[in-house]
């Protein structure tokens, strides 16, 4: 789901008009007043805008990733797909630890710990 301080109309227009939204089936949900922007801390009071935060929530209400950017700043699926992908990898095996290159099942993991310390690139590359 995506939320905006835009009215629905106005997220109908993005949807009927920008290309970039032509595949959108998820929600777009109306946060006009701010409320919403306010709660997650993304609201600027001075400009009545939110800036662009993307979360990623577990079924559970738990807060699993969070990115914010600023107004003008684009997000890139991509990378949100891979932390979405590897948050319900480590749902599955919570001792293992996804790199920041992991991308899907079956690439390499890491195991937490202190002998892991300032041996991560030996660890993936050894």
């Amino acid at each position: 789901m995506t939320v905006s301080n835009d009215t629905q109309f106005v997220h109908l227009a993005w949807q009927r008009d920008e290309k970039e939204l032509a595949n959108v089936t998820f929600p777009m949900g109306a946060d006009p007043t701010g409320n919403l922007g306010r709660m997650f801390g993304v609201y600027d009071c001075g400009s009545g805008l939110t800036l662009r935060g993307t979360f990623v929530i577990s079924p559970d209400g738990t807060l699993m990733n969070s990115e914010v950017n600023f107004f003008n700043m684009g997000r890139n699926i991509d990378e949100l797909m891979r932390k979405f992908k590897a948050n319900l990898y480590l749902g599955k095996k919570a001792n293992e630890g996804c790199p920041s290159k992991w991308k899907d099942e079956g690439d390499a993991t890491l195991t937490p710990g202190p002998e892991m310390v300032g041996r991560v690139h030996e660890a993936l590359n050894g």
